[in-house]
């Protein structure tokens, strides 16, 4: 299958404004800093709860808890895969028990990857809340996830596809919708 880009929906500028949005509301949903634990989906969405955190940070001066969860062995699809799954670390060097945890994503689709990480989450401990933040909402739930904080929402066909592409994996910030061909 091939991708043939079709609309660019954010450029550096505007993923930057959005970010900083997203950021002013947490802060103003959750209020006090010490209670907050972002914790971003491998890949991407770890990068994004990196730059979410530095934002709030810059705002309020005080730097909530980062980490980084991997999700592979709790994918349902797993056994479907025909190349062998990368595992990457999972890096969360804190107790998330009691803590008011911002789950970050790229993109939220189907929902699918949410359940995994949510799973993945409760194994690690208790949080006092679960909340999801995501850059695009694109639709087509199979799943009762909802994000409570949302970037763009993008209504998209099942023939296109939303690239997130980011600096620190693809030397650039963007989000693309794709269409496939072939």
């Amino acid at each position: 299958m091939e991708l043939r880009e079709k609309t660019n929906i954010l450029d550096k500028e505007s993923m930057d404004r959005t970010l900083e949005r997203v950021a002013h509301e947490i802060i103003e949903k959750i209020k006090t800093i010490e209670e907050i634990a972002i914790v971003g989906i491998k890949n991407r969405g770890a990068y994004l709860g990196e730059r979410l955190a530095e934002k709030i940070e810059r705002i309020t001066g005080a730097r909530p808890l980062v980490g980084a969860l991997d999700i592979t062995l709790y994918r349902d699809d797993l056994t479907q895969a025909t190349e062998q799954p990368v595992v990457r670390a999972t890096e969360i060097d804190f107790d998330i028990s009691g803590k008011k945890v911002v789950l970050v994503d790229d993109v939220l689709f189907t929902g699918r990857t949410v359940r995994c990480a949510l799973d993945a989450l409760i194994d690690l401990g208790r949080p006092a809340q679960i909340q999801l933040a995501v850059l695009i909402d694109r639709g087509h739930r199979e799943l009762p996830i909802r994000a409570d904080y949302v970037g763009k929402n993008v209504p998209t066909s099942l023939k296109e596809v939303v690239e997130v592409k980011l600096s620190e994996t693809d030397g650039k910030d963007q989000v693309v919708i794709c269409e496939k061909t072939g």
